[in-house]
């Protein structure tokens, strides 16, 4: 009777965990997996989930609003996903009954500006908030050494990047501030990244770099500068970063590459560097040389054309002959 009974209540405790309405629940021994998809409830639904929920995720919704005191309810939450639901504010202890917590993605949501110690709560190891409003990005957003290693602040309205706020995250291994209006990198922006690995700068309206920019990203293997306003790079910028693998420079306003910014590639080196206005005259000199004997590490090789003097206008650099450029050959 007495093991009747125990069975009853256990069952009876789990009925009150019923997966809610929209919503695809998996349910395994010690952990639950939830996801609500388009036309979910527009709160909320606390109340119905599982406490041993490890993952969570609210899609393409209209989601009202979202508090400390509903993620009590999921204490064991490791991943949090609230994609397009509409969320214009963040309350600055939402992660203090998640501990746990290590995966936050808020894409594509309309959050605007966020409160200090926001994201002080939990272990976060990986923080998604691309495509939202965000104009300003705080240091006071994060904790002295933060344990993150990941973060997409991609597709935001982001004029400046602190570097107060970069040198509390030591442990990034992935930086992505692509397509938004950064004009330039402070020199010591990037001096704690030293675990860096990629770093993507695409689709802003940086015009220059400094030399030192990337002197202590030495893991740097993928580097991604396209779309952007460059009109020259610094022949040291890429010094030291044995490691780089990728370099996409296309679609920016160079006419030329400084003597030995290329030099010491490791041979699965691969660069992008179409949709510039290369000059072809003498001081292409370094780029026509590198083009020649490093043929195979360009892609779209082809497509790196000149757009003056006009007698050269759109034919490939590499194609080019010593003294159409004006320059001394071996030939």
């Amino acid at each position: 009777m007495r093991l009747w009974i125990l069975l009853n209540l256990i069952f009876l405790a789990e009925c009150r965990y019923s997966c809610p309405d929209l919503c695809s629940c998996s349910f395994l021994a010690s952990e639950a997996e939830v996801v609500c998809r388009q036309n979910s409830p527009s709160h909320f639904p606390e109340s119905l989930l599982h406490p041993n929920t490890t993952r969570l995720s609210i899609q393409s919704t209209n989601l009202s609003g979202i508090m400390a005191d509903h993620l009590k309810a999921v204490p064991f939450l490791v991943n949090l996903q609230l994609y397009h639901t509409d969320l214009t504010s963040l309350p600055s202890d939402l992660l203090k009954n998640v501990p746990h917590l290590n995966t936050l993605d808020l894409t594509g949501n309309k959050l605007h500006r966020l409160p200090p110690d926001v994201f002080c709560h939990a272990s976060l190891r990986s923080l998604v908030l691309k495509d939202n409003l965000i104009e300003q990005a705080d240091a006071d957003w994060f904790p002295d050494n933060s344990s993150l290693t990941w973060i997409d602040l991609s597709g935001n309205r982001l004029k400046e990047i602190p570097a107060a706020l970069l040198h509390k995250l030591p442990n990034l291994e992935n930086l992505d501030l692509s397509d938004n209006n950064l004009r330039e990198l402070q020199s010591d922006a990037l001096k704690n990244l030293n675990r860096l690995e990629t770093l993507n700068l695409a689709g802003n309206r940086l015009s220059s770099l400094h030399p030192t920019t990337f002197a202590h990203n030495l893991r740097l293997s993928q580097l991604f500068l396209q779309e952007n306003q460059l009109r020259e790079l610094p022949a040291t910028l890429l010094q030291g970063l044995q490691q780089l693998n990728l370099l996409l420079l296309t679609q920016n306003q160079l006419q030329r590459l400084p003597p030995g910014l290329l030099d010491g590639r490791r041979s699965s080196f691969q660069t992008i560097l179409t949709g510039n206005p290369w000059v072809c005259d003498e001081r292409m000199e370094y780029m026509w040389r590198w083009l020649n004997v490093h043929a195979k590490n360009v892609l779209f090789l082809a497509d790196v054309t000149c757009v003056a003097p006009e007698e050269l206008k759109h034919q490939p650099v590499a194609s080019l002959r010593g003294g159409q450029l004006g320059v001394g050959t071996t030939e």
